[in-house]
């Protein structure tokens, strides 16, 4: 079956494995690129689906993209145009994070509601509301919509949720625009706070500082932005995905490079479930012997608390927690469209709205599954790991989105697995 990964599971995991460079830090810093008249050079790119995405846009805008070993050259001098091609933005929802950079450089942004997601509604209203305050007009059409705008202008902007996506977008406005913006409850990940550093080492003056629990950016616009050589995080997602895998099985890994300073949330819950967790400068050490225990009752939060793109992960370990846990989803109303699939393999969960109750089961057992979105489908290889017997996880490149190969990442800590 191609398209799909398969996996022989029951095995305990050894060996050390790399972390790659984060997807959701690169994409946003490819998109501010565009900002640089001149050559951009992002060192440890994730050559990942969405980075080849973005690589297009921005090539059908006029961008010259090259790739020299793990370091990607953006070179915006020349680009010229502000419409995307409708099948490209289609593809990716992420897409939508160029939004401010175009209107930033061009004044001007046509662009087909974003897509590549099956998570949730992620509606983009927040992103154009707040962008309306800079002096963006917008105006809406059935399957895309035109924002334009004669002068990007600072303002004091309070998003209603700390929505990451509308953070990047403002921000990326906003150091084009005349005067400084405030951005109020802006999103707290370390993604937006490496956008920050990439548009700061090209000269671009920003504070962020955070009050009563919020977090508040201050963009200096106007300034010119030059030619900068950045290097992107590694993924605190990849290396989370790969630090429960380990809890489902036992075993005893090292992840080089995970970014332990970013990932506070997940170590702790590790130990919670029995895992032994040791923090080197050069990665961290995993160790797992027995079965993980059951979390009595966890919520999916902003960051730093338990981020949701490791949700459907952390549901694949539970299915087999010697116990009952209770998972609540806050972010993403969608996102346990994977139980199906692990229902398929043996899981005892019950849904209920945003709420899964998980009974922990003495095994899951291989079977054919499939792969919806990003973290589901990486969830599915951890159930496969897992289970006795043959997985086969159909439509892999939902997993190649985000994922360099998450085969091989998992066959280097001695898995038997193989995309196919």
């Amino acid at each position: 079956m191609l398209d799909s990964i398969h996996v022989r599971g029951g095995n305990p995991l050894f060996g050390e494995t790399k972390i790659q460079g984060s997807k959701n830090a690169v994409l946003p810093i490819m998109a501010a690129a565009l900002l640089v008249e001149g050559v951009s050079v992002i060192e440890n790119c994730p050559k990942i689906t969405d980075v080849d995405h973005m690589q297009k846009l921005l090539t059908e805008i006029g961008c010259i993209i090259h790739w020299r070993n793990r370091s990607l050259y953006i070179n915006a001098s020349n680009a010229n145009d502000n419409k995307m091609n409708s099948e490209s933005v289609g593809k990716m929802r992420s897409s939508i994070m160029l939004l401010g950079a175009m209107l930033g450089r061009f004044g001007k942004a046509v662009m087909n509601y974003p897509g590549g997601c099956v998570i949730g509604a992620r509606p983009i209203d927040i992103h154009l509301e707040a962008l309306k305050k800079m002096g963006v007009s917008i105006e809406k059409e059935k399957s895309y919509f035109t924002a334009t705008t004669d002068k990007l202008t600072g303002s004091v902007i309070e998003l209603p949720i700390p929505s990451v996506g509308a953070s990047e977008n403002v921000i990326l406005a906003a150091v084009n625009a005349k005067g400084v913006t405030i951005l109020k409850n802006a999103a707290p990940e370390p993604e937006i706070v490496a956008l920050c550093d990439f548009l700061k080492a090209a000269g671009a003056k920003i504070d962020i500082k955070e009050e009563k629990g919020k977090v508040i950016i201050v963009i200096y616009g106007g300034r010119a932005l030059n030619p900068v050589t950045f290097r992107i995080p590694t993924d605190r997602i990849v290396a989370g995905t790969y630090m429960l895998g380990v809890l489902g099985v036992g075993g005893h890994v090292f992840l080089e490079d995970a970014p332990a300073g970013h990932m506070r949330a997940v170590i702790e819950l590790a130990k919670e479930m029995n895992a032994d967790v040791d923090i080197t400068d050069k990665g961290i050490a995993v160790l797992a012997d027995c079965i993980a225990k059951p979390i009595p009752y966890l919520e999916t939060d902003i960051y730093p608390l338990f981020p949701t793109d490791l949700q459907s992960q952390l549901l694949s370990i539970l299915t087999i927690a010697d116990g009952e846990s209770v998972i609540c989803e806050k972010i993403f109303e969608d996102r346990l469209k994977i139980v199906p699939q692990l229902k398929k393999m043996g899981a005892d969960i019950t849904v209920n709205g945003n709420t899964a109750t998980i009974r922990g089961v003495n095994r899951l057992k291989g079977t054919k599954v499939k792969a919806k979105e990003l973290r589901g489908g990486a969830a599915l290889v951890i159930a496969g790991i897992i289970a006795e017997g043959n997985t086969i996880i159909s439509k892999r490149h939902f997993i190649e989105r985000g994922y360099e190969d998450i085969a091989r990442d998992f066959r280097n800590l001695g898995v038997i697995i193989n995309n196919v």
